[in-house]
């Protein structure tokens, strides 16, 4: 998994320290889920033709450099597969 950097406002920051309890790593992931939603990008089908390019051999960076959305993903494995 890549680490990102994440810009966490005082008032985020804040908000955090009050309610610690809260994962802010899934909050992330959550904010992420929402713009999939926007996009029409269904989680587990992003996940499994990810988990198809890479069974196919390319790494992440390759797959990123060569993809810019889920259309490009699926076009590269169904190439691939072909």
């Amino acid at each position: 998994m890549i680490s990102r950097s994440v810009t966490v406002e005082d008032i985020d920051e804040l908000f955090l320290r009050w309610h610690d309890h809260l994962n802010a790593s899934a909050l992330y992931r959550q904010a992420l889920r929402d713009e999939m939603q926007l996009r029409d990008v269904e989680p587990h089908k992003l996940r499994a033709q990810l988990s198809e390019a890479r069974e196919l051999g390319y790494s992440l960076d390759e797959i990123a450099t060569m993809t810019s959305r889920y259309a490009d993903l699926q076009a590269l494995v169904y190439d691939h597969t072909e």
